[in-house]
């Protein structure tokens, strides 16, 4: 049996007199793909800004492999394994691809900032062991060979994507957060992205929980759907379970679907 590796019971958010999440409970199965979707203001990424830290909940629980995320500052997710991507892309257009995706892996650096800045021994391993590490898998896994040492500015926005997934990847997440990952892609490339996040749970074992607008995709690759609208859950299953629940259809899908 698959166990649940992020179970989110009863968080509730407000801006001040807004609500913008509502008594919202869901479970993350391990080692799946499980898509969080909505209408626009549905409360997709102030769920997400919760689990990463960035809100604060006025109620409710976040527990993580059975560690409790709330009582925790933001910048310990990555050391606890999680990691995430945000909607907009967010690379370094001066540097190559490959040292924006070791960017991704500064958490779990153990050299000190006087080693590193000298650059002295453990250092200089920890850096050929990060490369190594990067080029056998995300750089593989994600077919960015080619790109590997080149400028991120000017490559396509579908390969700067991929880089943006091989820099969260890096620090070997259990929990895998992507924000609209297919957002600005087009059909050719949603495949594509679709068939690489697929990838990284099959093989690498890692857990998805993403958001997105593009419905074709996410049904097509996610094992859990869950539907929020006006800050509450409304569904939650199955995706041809989803996409069947006459409230799924009536909120956000439209009554053609």
């Amino acid at each position: 049996m698959t166990s649940d590796i992020l179970d989110v019971s009863g968080v509730d958010v407000t801006f001040g007199g807004i609500r913008a999440l509502s008594d919202v409970s869901l479970s993350v199965p391990e080692r799946k793909i499980t898509a969080v979707i909505g209408p626009n203001g549905a409360g997709k990424t102030t769920l997400f800004n919760v689990i990463s830290g960035f809100y604060k909940a006025n109620s409710g629980s976040v527990t993580f492999a059975g560690a409790d995320l709330l009582s925790q500052p933001a910048h310990t997710r990555s050391a606890n394994g999680i990691s995430r991507t945000f909607q907009n892309i967010a690379l370094f257009p001066g540097m190559t691809v490959a040292e924006n995706i070791k960017l991704g892996a500064h958490a779990q650096l153990r050299t000190g900032l006087f080693t590193a800045g000298l650059y002295l021994g453990p250092a200089a391993r920890e850096e050929r062991e990060l490369e190594q590490r990067m080029d056998e898998t995300v750089i593989e896994l994600l077919g960015l060979e080619d790109s590997r040492d080149s400028s991120v500015s000017g490559l396509p926005y579908g390969t700067q994507k991929r880089i943006e997934l091989a820099r969260a990847l890096i620090s070997a997440p259990r929990l895998l957060m992507l924000d609209e990952p297919f957002a600005g892609l087009p059909t050719t490339e949603k495949a594509t992205m679709a068939a690489q996040i697929r990838k990284v749970v099959d093989e690498r074992g890692v857990t998805v929980l993403l958001i997105d607008h593009d419905m074709e995709s996410i049904m097509g690759m996610s094992d859990q759907v869950v539907v929020l609208n006006f800050g509450e859950v409304i569904a939650a299953g199955a995706p041809a379970e989803v996409q069947a629940n006459p409230a799924v259809i009536e909120a956000y899908l439209g009554a053609e679907a």
